[in-house]
């Protein structure tokens, strides 16, 4: 994109911040499987391909550029296998873990012929007892089945088993024609009430994509590295998917290399000799590889390993097989160093010409970090794109108001 100034168009690749131009939102962060009659295709790149296999967690993590929105499970909008609406894709009820066809059908079914559920209670009321399975209910309920009903996750599971028991007793009596002590009660007219509030706790972010990784195999409403993938890009030598290609020392020898992602399907391995080793799958938005940490190493940093820890790990690609591995040398936390969220510059746009914009595009590509930069161009705003985020704290600031002049910084 381009920045018009009174006329004159200047390269800066910016994102106008007033616009309405879409940036990724919640459940754009995965592609899935999406079944297609006897094809397996993938949502997200914008094409369809044929995969290896029809189980999500096999979907490769990019960033869903088609437009097409990747839903959390919903017992109001999911079918029991993918299906699209309005070209956003809920995930199948199916497909979460633990949660099989013949618990989701009656789901569906009954939404389908007696209209949304309306809450928690509402949905124990009207679907088969059978279906109020702890087991099932904890898989939907992790996976955000019931955001739609307006509950949290973490405030459902409190209670869930508390509301199906009250719930499936009050059947049973009902259809043994016990009434309960104040008799036959009209929930609408009667200041009675007997139902249990669900609270309005929620888990952290971490805890809510690691329960999604759990149930249905990837992350969907969001991504432990979305935000930190231009951070992460600065702090390592190359991405995932170009480890295999980094050019060998002059001696022939793999290079040392800096790779950083999220750790998924970490498998904690003892030797023959007892001494412990690990093998896990670091995964950026794009690929992901297969890690190996030997004894030695693991003595050193296996402190550090856990699902869903953002790394950064040190170490040489392995080529000896078909698909390259990754052994690591070194283990360290990704941390994104503290400093102001943004910076704010104000340039008027009668000072604004080619030579201008190619000096403050030199002047911010010298000061790289963390802080997202934008322009203030008279009544227009626009965000600079993450290649020109920078760091404040080394004389920046200073710099700018030479180039732009004394009130050209904000904030």
């Amino acid at each position: 994109q381009v920045v018009l100034v009174d006329g004159h168009i200047y390269g800066f690749d910016i994102f106008d911040a007033q616009s309405k131009v879409q940036r990724p939102s919640r459940g754009k962060f995965r592609c899935i499987n999406f079944l297609t009659g006897e094809t397996t295709w993938e949502i997200g790149t914008g094409r369809p391909r044929r995969m290896n296999s029809t189980r999500p967690a096999d979907a490769e993590p990019e960033i869903g550029q088609s437009g097409i929105v990747v839903e959390v499970p919903n017992v109001n909008r999911s079918d029991v296998d993918f299906g699209s609406i309005d070209g956003r894709i809920p995930f199948g009820l199916s497909a979460v873990r633990n949660v099989g066809e013949g618990v989701v059908s009656p789901i569906v079914e009954e939404r389908k012929a007696n209209g949304p559920y309306t809450d928690f209670y509402d949905f124990c009321e009207r679907v088969p007892t059978s279906v109020l399975n702890k087991r099932s209910l904890e898989a939907l309920i992790k996976a955000g089945a019931f955001e739609s009903c307006g509950h949290s996750r973490q405030g459902l599971l409190l209670v869930a088993d508390q509301i199906v028991d009250q719930v499936v007793n009050r059947r049973r009596e009902a259809d043994m024609g016990i009434q309960t002590l104040f008799g036959e009660l009209d929930d609408t007219n009667s200041s009675f009430d007997e139902r249990i509030e669900v609270p309005e706790d929620e888990v952290d972010e971490r805890t809510m994509l690691a329960w999604e990784k759990e149930m249905l195999g990837l992350y969907v409403s969001s991504h432990p590295l979305y935000g930190l993938d231009a951070s992460l890009k600065r702090a390592t030598d190359c991405a995932i998917a170009d480890a295999s290609n980094q050019p060998p020392y002059e001696d022939g020898r793999d290079p040392f290399i800096t790779l950083g992602g999220v750790v998924s399907n970490l498998q904690r391995k003892f030797t023959r000799g007892g001494d412990a080793m690990a093998v896990f799958d670091l995964e950026d938005l794009q690929s992901s590889i297969e890690v190996t940490v030997f004894p030695r190493t693991m003595a050193e940093h296996g402190h550090q390993l856990d699902d869903d820890a953002v790394l950064l790990v040190s170490g040489r690609i392995d080529t000896r097989d078909d698909e390259p591995k990754f052994i690591a040398n070194k283990l360290n936390y990704f941390e994104v160093k503290a400093g102001p969220a943004e910076l704010r510059l104000t340039v008027p746009s009668h000072q604004i010409s080619d030579k201008l914009v190619a000096q403050l595009k030199t002047l911010l590509s010298q000061h790289p970090g963390d802080t997202t930069v934008f322009l203030h161009l008279g009544k227009q705003v626009v965000q600079l794109p993450n290649n020109f985020r920078v760091d404040t704290n080394n004389g920046l600031a200073g710099e700018l108001r030479v180039l732009l002049g004394p009130e050209a910084v904000l904030a």
